[in-house]
This record gives structure tokens, C-alpha cells and sequence, in this order.
């Protein structure tokens, strides 16, 4: 029999959408374990301290995650708490994903002074973005464009935005960021999924844990069914090319009718050429999770063989 948990210690980032996130996962674990201790750590990661350089710079994957990874192994913290999308795809020895609760809206922003949208922004507008996969994005849709890095937390960001003299026209944030920290639909314009995909997992919490018994008991309750399914097929997608959470690959996919529908896209770095697959899958709501999860990586991995099959890794090594 296992024994009860009295007191959990959350590790999170410092920056106000990473402590929302926290305290969302905290009050989700004291609403269903009434009692319980949740205490939290600030951890500074190197992708929050180092500013001044393109994350692929500072080393592609892990660089938001792998200070809370070592307090997991440490035992400083019992938990973690991940925009998932920051996660790369294969979980380090030991620690495992333990809960993926309810998506926000996985979509990216336009953010301006001036509201525009893609086809009302400037000729040679300069977009602030530091994501590979907004970048190729973007100049496939306006080559015109003058894409520059962006860093810092949202708030920084807008501010940069919406300055009067400053350098962007536009930066491009997510969704999910803007409405957690409660910023109204007036702040940008949603781009339609057709023009930019997001990233496998964006809008999804990735709640890290060790690889126990007691950790994943108490986390199972959290987990949302359907967005687990989702973001399985995007990060299977990621996972099947290869590529890391800072490369120009791009999915989402959603349950509609108990069918899973997947959309993929790889892109050139410079926009100019860009690969779109998709597929669907059936996956009855009477299957058990592990079965459920197992169709949706699948999903995942064969549209990613689609699209090798179509000269993904051409344009993944130009890159």
C-alpha cells in the first residue's frame, strides 16, 4: 500500500507565465487531494539567464528544462512544471511525464500597435520572434519580411510590441501565454492554423516527475484524455524527424468524433520552400489509455515517414 503524501515541492522558472502554470498544477493537486502541502522553488534555467543569444546558440534542447530536471534527481523538488513544448520529446532516465492537464488554446499571436494582421503588416516590416519554426513560417508567407530575434518574458516582449519608437512592427507570442496572464483578445490578431502551424505541444503543460510509483499515482488524476492523445501524436511527429523542440517543424492535432486528425509541416529555414502532411486515425473513446496512446504516437510516427518521403530531410539538413 502506498504511503499518503502530506507535502509536495513544485520546482518552476521564474518568470510569471511559468509561476501561473505552477500554481495551476498546485491548486489542481489541492482540489483533488484536499490536505495536501504544496510548496513551491523558483529554478533559473539557462534559457531564462542567457538573453543575448538565438536559443539554438545556447543549445537547442533542455535549456528551459534540465536545472528542474536536476533538482528531480536531486529530490530538491517532486515535481516539475513544463510548458511541454520546451520538453524534448525523449524523457531523460528516470523521469518520466507524469500528467498533461486540459490544453489552452494552442495557437500564435500577432501582437502590434497598430493591430495588423500577416496581410496588412508593412512592406519589410521587421517581426520580432527567437522560433525557428515562426520565422520559416512567416518569410513562406512574406519573404518581404525582416524577422529579427526576440527574447525575454511576455510582458517584456509586448512592451516591445507596442512601443511607439521601438524596433518591431510586430512580435508573434502564444496564445496560450497571452490568456493565462489574462491579456485580452484586443492585444493581437490570432493567426489561422493554415498559415502557422504551432509548435508539437504548444499550449500543453508537461507536469515532470520521477519515475515512481507514488509520484505517478498522485499525478494520474490530472491528465485530460484528449490532449494527451494530441500532443502524443505532435511529439511523435517531432520525434520521427528527428528534430529538436528549437527546429522549424511544425503539428497539431485534435479529436473530433473519437478520429484523431494530424497536421505536419516542415519547413526551410528561409521560408522558401515549406511541407505540409496530414492524416487521421481512428481511436475509439473504449480504448484503454495505453492503447489510445499507443494509436496516436503511431499516427505521429507515420506522418513523419510521410513526409521524409517527401523530402523532409532535404530541407531538415539545408537548415
Amino acid at each position: 500500500m502506498l504511503k499518503a503524501i502530506a507535502l509536495v515541492h513544485l520546482g518552476t522558472r521564474g518568470s510569471m507565465l511559468a509561476r501561473w502554470q505552477t500554481r495551476y498544477i498546485g491548486e489542481l493537486l489541492q482540489g483533488t487531494y484536499h490536505g495536501l502541502e504544496v510548496k513551491t522553488e523558483i529554478i533559473h534555467t539557462s534559457g531564462d539567464q542567457i538573453l543575448d543569444l538565438p536559443l539554438p546558440q545556447i543549445g537547442g534542447k533542455g535549456v528551459f528544462t534540465a536545472e528542474l530536471e536536476a533538482a528531480l534527481y536531486k529530490r530538491s523538488i517532486d515535481i516539475a512544471v513544463h510548458s511541454l513544448k520546451d520538453l524534448p520529446t525523449e524523457s531523460p532516465r528516470g523521469l518520466t511525464i507524469g500528467a498533461i492537464p486540459p490544453r489552452a488554446n494552442p495557437a500564435d499571436v500577432l501582437v502590434s500597435r497598430h493591430g495588423y494582421t500577416l496581410t496588412t503588416l508593412p512592406e519589410g516590416a521587421t517581426v520580432g520572434t527567437s522560433s525557428q519554426r515562426r520565422k520559416a513560417q512567416l518569410l513562406h508567407l512574406r519573404p518581404d519580411l525582416r524577422i529579427v530575434d526576440t527574447r525575454g518574458n511576455i510582458t517584456t516582449r509586448i512592451r516591445k510590441a507596442l512601443d511607439a519608437n521601438g524596433a518591431y512592427d510586430a512580435i508573434v507570442l502564444a496564445q496560450a501565454g497571452l490568456e493565462r496572464l489574462e491579456y485580452g483578445a484586443e492585444t493581437g490578431w490570432e493567426i489561422p492554423f493554415e498559415d502557422m502551424l504551432p509548435a508539437p505541444g504548444q499550449g500543453a503543460l508537461g507536469v515532470q516527475c520521477r519515475d515512481e510509483i507514488e509520484w505517478l499515482s498522485l499525478l494520474a488524476d490530472l491528465t485530460h484524455r484528449e490532449t494527451w492523445l494530441a500532443v502524443t501524436a505532435e511529439r511523435a511527429f517531432l520525434k520521427g524527424l528527428g528534430g529538436g523542440c528549437s527546429m522549424p517543424i511544425a503539428a497539431h492535432a485534435q479529436i473530433e468524433r473519437e478520429v484523431l486528425h494530424l497536421t505536419g509541416r516542415v519547413c526551410a529555414l528561409d521560408g522558401h520552400t515549406q511541407l505540409t502532411v496530414r492524416a487521421s486515425v481512428d481511436i475509439p473513446s473504449v480504448l484503454v489509455i495505453d492503447e489510445a496512446h499507443t494509436l496516436a504516437e503511431q499516427a505521429g510516427l507515420d506522418l513523419a515517414q510521410s513526409a521524409l518521403g517527401q523530402g523532409a530531410l532535404d530541407m531538415l539538413e539545408a537548415q
